[in-house]
């Protein structure tokens, strides 16, 4: 359907990447991968149609309809909910309004047998046939299951689309581009303002769709769950392979093994071919043999070893200083903005060291419970942190929160005190920051590298109770793996809020689940929840059936 060729993107002196090849067959599920900044975003807003390249050209099918959903993007206000969505079937409405159009003009010409006329009526056809071979009879329904499945409650569709954040009117351009039924659909970090059901349901819509889709995400099990095939943009250049991702990263592992045998064994040639020539180059008996090597070393094609990127983020959490047996206490606490009651006679403790999981629909509170804990938020009951204990809080919204006129460099210097004065170069080196790209100025960074710089402002001080919400959003894969083992590594006591089911596992051994109105706690890892989830889900089905 889509074809790529010879595709280079340059800017600033600097080759994104150079003369790639690929193409997009219908029924694809191709996950783009590679680390912040390798120009994934780039490639894909090049596939769009919004940005163009430097060389090279994209070639779509005039009756090929390709959807985008980029990372950031606002609904326009002044609709419902609903309504916004049903936008989706807009160019239905138009395409009926103009057979209307056309019908009118046949019927008022008397010209029979001229060549426009012959025209319209070709014109009408076309369109009738493309317009009655959607069937919109479930057009409703198709908006209400679709903006359900994306965590929509029923009572808020007919709610103005002013009344929802940011994460939520994602969610409703996301609904209009599934609605559209696009040949080719893009999406751009689709799950990272989706609660874990969504995502999940989201899984289930795209396997069992017929449409060709190249995803960006970085969340593995999602990637894993719904694609089949990956490019890896890395180094410049791409590697092709039909495969998931985690099976890619093995097929790659082994190509490269590979390849470095193949290589090696052409070295050791080459080194005993030479010693032959210099040998006996001087010797008549053997000319012949000695002219014939050296022809076959000019002709010879060195074998490649596909380059590796070794650059990777150093992370390691400062010892945190020892706090109280509990540094969390809750009882009965509450939060209601207004007459909307968020959750109440919430009752828990948090023992020093643990490690938890915040989880729940979006709009349960989980964000708001740790603003109450922060003491950003007044509540109902009480809420008490320990004896001596210091936090540091990663907030949603952190990375946007940096001041973009400041460099890289600015922004770690203007907060750091004391001895790591000393240390900024190493710090910003250790977090992909180093030499040049310390100079850059936040507002030029991507979001993964906005993310990393805003991880690294937590460093500055050692702490004994890290919260963190969100923290995955953006950041590559291989740089959350390193997150991961960090805080795996952190001595102290960990709240996480994320709906990263991979990042999660292994790493929290207690979840704190948010909905209906009330904070549930689950002595249990992330895997095992979700399954009991899964059961009582089913349960649920079997009884209202």
């Amino acid at each position: 359907m889509i074809t790529v060729e010879g595709l280079t993107v340059e800017f600033g002196g600097t080759t994104l990447f150079k003369d790639i090849s690929f193409q997009i067959n219908e029924k694809d599920r191709i996950a783009l991968m590679g680390k912040n900044g390798a120009g994934k975003s780039t490639l894909l807003k090049i596939l769009a149609g919004v940005r163009n390249a430097t060389r090279g050209t994209v070639s779509i099918p005039k009756d090929c309809t390709v959807a985008y959903l980029p990372q950031h993007l606002m609904t326009e206000d002044g609709r419902t909910v609903r309504e916004e969505a049903s936008m989706a079937f807009a160019h239905l409405m138009e395409t009926e309004n103009e057979i209307g159009r056309l019908n009118d003009q046949l019927a008022t010409r008397t010209d029979y047998e001229s060549d426009e006329y012959m025209s319209l009526i070709e014109k009408v056809s076309e369109l009738s046939e493309k317009f009655y071979a959607i069937d919109m009879t479930h057009f409703d329904e198709d908006v209400e299951k679709t903006l359900t499945g994306l965590g929509f409650e029923r009572e808020q569709l007919d709610r103005p689309t002013s009344e929802f954040s940011g994460g939520w009117r994602m969610r409703i351009e996301l609904a209009k581009l599934l609605l559209k039924d696009p040949d080719v659909l893009l999406l751009d970090e689709p799950t990272n303002h989706l609660d874990i059901g969504s995502i999940l349901w989201l899984e289930d819509f795209i396997r069992t769709s017929s449409k060709a889709v190249v995803v960006i995400s970085h969340d593995r099990r999602f990637v894993d769950a719904i694609t089949t095939r990956t490019i890896e943009v890395t180094m410049g250049r791409i590697y092709d392979y039909k495969a998931s991702y985690s099976h890619y990263l093995e097929l790659r592992k082994e190509r490269r093994e590979q390849q470095m045998k193949q290589f090696e064994e052409q070295q050791k040639m080459i080194q005993e071919t030479k010693d032959f020539i210099e040998r006996f180059k001087g010797t008549y008996s053997k000319t012949l043999q000695v002219q014939s090597r050296v022809k076959m070393l000019e002709k010879l094609e060195i074998i490649e070893v596909d380059d590796e990127d070794t650059s990777a983020l150093r992370l390691k959490f400062p010892p945190s200083p020892r706090s109280g047996n509990y540094p969390v206490q809750a009882d009965s606490v509450g939060k209601r903005f207004g007459s909307h009651e968020v959750f109440s006679n919430a009752t828990f403790m948090i023992g020093r060291g643990e490690k938890i999981a915040f989880v729940g629909r979006n709009g349960e509170g989980k964000s708001t419970m740790v603003k109450c804990i922060m003491g950003e938020l007044e509540h109902e009951g009480t809420l008490t942190l320990g004896h001596n204990v210091q936090t540091a809080y990663f907030a949603q919204n952190q990375a946007s929160l940096l001041d973009e006129n400041l460099t890289v460099f600015q922004t770690i210097d203007d907060i750091a005190k004391g001895d790591v004065r000393l240390k900024i170069r190493d710090m910003l080196g250790a977090f992909m920051f180093g030499g040049e790209e310390s100079t850059k100025k936040v507002k030029v960074l991507s979001g993964g590298e906005r993310t990393r710089l805003a991880i690294l402002k937590l460093l500055l001080e050692p702490v004994n109770l890290l919260i963190l919400d969100e923290p995955t959003n953006h950041l590559d894969l291989k740089t959350k793996d390193i997150l991961k083992q960090a805080l795996q590594d952190y001595d102290g006591t960990l709240i996480l809020v994320s709906h990263d089911r991979d990042f999660l596992d292994g790493l929290v051994t207690k979840v704190y689940e948010f909905g209906h109105k009330r904070v549930k706690e689950h002595l249990c890892g992330i895997n095992e929840f979700l399954e009991n989830k899964r059961m009582e889900n089913l349960r649920d089905i079997e009884r209202k059936d």
